[in-house]
């Protein structure tokens, strides 16, 4: 993974740098002490480590604009970072380039039950606002694993999901506003407490955009009603690919869970010895599904679960009897993560998503590059919306196998692409899959998608070297193509 070559005559300008940048941010704002800045050197995906230039941390909106103003001005890079539980690479520092931290923008601005909506600061946790409103009987859908660390702000970078997301949306599907700051320091205010807004949908391209195309420093998102019921049901499987067979079964009867997960034997096993959540053993795959409404609804729903999984083979099935119990079940799944590092040194966990149908084929085929490069895999993932998170068991200390490790995660990726799928589903690109875009996209529609950020970022200038395998200049996106001393569809005007 190469990242773009740093910028002498910028590194030789530091202190000049973090001069300008303490006359907007006084005090503790700005950091250069490396091993200050050693603590900002990656994100969740912590393969690539760099140190930033210099490290801002700004406490208001104002200060942000004077930032990047002054940024732009001196031809500096700029990398927003949120919590920093990336796990694409999306907040790698750059040598030359300086690190804008958001963590303190940490404030929930307003609570408006009577609109369902809550506008909170960037550095808010996911979980954070869920708190706020739970007295109420209120909560924020999209869930990610990390929802007690990640940030709103770098949710709607990544455009995050979770668990619920199959049913509620993803982070695009509840935001209804943003405040955004760009790179020549202009403040822009986009949607609001309404339903919709007209015109382009700005809000759609920044949320997903990586931190590409500006600075997100306040999010208006929606809220909803808490469920009157909600009961999980856990089901084991002889083999990963009844467990598909059930998933592609649920969803083809038109039953939506609130949830539907799935984690493979080393996934289970991990998980189990890490919560103690009652998870059966002798099995090789274990589905949860979570079915959520009125009362009678959801018994109605469990009743045609557990016959869909009794016809797809399945050797336990155990519905929860009390909250606690969901809770626990669940606690297993969120903890999956972690609990995987108890039998591995390291893992390298990937994001990409495939057309549910598809689920028994890829989970086969997964299995099949594992012997093949020598390494476990581990499986857990949104099964209801086909969104995978296989996790790539290896060891740093034994050279070659990270390499191996992202050779094995390239060809997974390569393989949701191949059945119809996309690179990823929540986590993003940043570096990790920016070489593989054209796996996906052809040349055409990766400079469509740069023109797009030239709009914004003209000298781009913010988080460069992530998401696009080769930044072209915005002047070279703008050229009009010459052929024979004729330009294409001489006919039509041009100003």
């Amino acid at each position: 993974m190469k990242m773009p070559i740093p910028d002498a005559a910028i590194l030789a300008r530091r202190e000049e740098i973090a001069a300008a940048l303490r006359a907007i941010v006084p005090g503790e704002g700005v950091i250069t002490a490396e091993s200050e800045r050693r603590a900002y050197e990656s994100d969740g995906l912590t393969a690539y480590r760099t140190l930033p230039l210099v490290v801002v941390l700004p406490s208001t909106t104002e200060q942000v604009s004077a930032v990047l103003r002054t940024c732009q001005a001196m031809g500096v890079k700029v990398v927003p970072r949120g919590s920093g539980t990336s796990l694409s690479g999306g907040a790698l520092p750059l040598e030359d380039g300086v690190l804008l931290g958001l963590g303190k923008f940490s404030r929930v601005l307003e609570v408006d039950l009577d609109n369902r909506c809550a506008r909170v600061q960037p550095g808010v946790t996911n979980l954070g606002i869920t708190n706020a409103v739970a007295h109420a009987g209120f909560y924020y859908a999209p869930d990610p694993s990390s929802q007690i660390a990640c940030s709103i702000g770098g949710n709607v970078a990544e455009n995050s999901g979770g668990v619920h997301c199959l049913k509620y949306g993803l982070t695009t599907n509840n935001v209804l506003g943003l405040e955004i700051v760009l790179i020549d320091g202009t403040i822009l205010r986009l949607g609001g407490k309404h339903l919709d807004s007209p015109g382009y949908d700005l809000i759609g391209v920044l949320t997903g955009s990586e931190g590409l195309l500006g600075v997100v420093t306040e999010v208006t998102v929606r809220l909803l009603r808490r469920p009157a019921t909600q009961r999980a049901v856990l089901m084991g499987f002889p083999s990963s690919e009844a467990g598909g067979d059930c998933v592609a079964r649920i969803i083809g009867a038109g039953i939506i869970p609130g949830g539907l997960e799935m984690m493979d034997k080393p996934a289970i096993h991990a998980a189990e010895a890490f919560v103690h959540a009652g998870y059966p053993l002798d099995v090789e795959a274990l589905l949860i599904c979570e079915l959520d409404g009125p009362e009678a609804e959801v018994d109605h729903l469990i009743e045609r679960v557990e016959a869909i999984a009794r016809d797809c083979g399945a050797v336990s099935c155990q519905v929860s009897a009390s909250e606690e119990e969901r809770l626990r079940f669940w606690a297993g799944r969120k903890a999956a993560f972690p609990a995987v590092g108890r039998i591995s040194p390291d893992y390298y966990c990937m994001d990409g998503t495939i057309p549910r149908k598809r689920l028994t084929e890829v989970l086969s085929r997964m299995q099949e590059m594992s012997r093949r490069h020598g390494l476990r895999v581990a499986n857990v993932f949104h099964a209801g919306d086909g969104n995978l998170h296989p996790l790539i068991l290896y060891d740093a200390n034994v050279p070659g196998e990270l390499e191996r490790a992202e050779e094995f995660g390239s060809d997974i990726l390569r393989l949701c692409v191949e059945v119809g799928g996309v690179l990823t589903g929540e986590h993003g690109v940043g570096v990790e899959k920016r070489d593989l875009m054209e796996v996906q996209f052809g040349p055409e529609d990766l400079a469509q998608q740069q023109r797009l950020k030239c709009a914004f970022d003209p000298d781009g200038l913010l988080n460069p070297g992530k998401v696009f395998p080769t930044l072209h200049r915005c002047a070279e996106l703008g050229r009009v193509h010459v052929h024979h001393g004729e330009t294409r569809f001489p006919d039509l005007p041009r100003f």
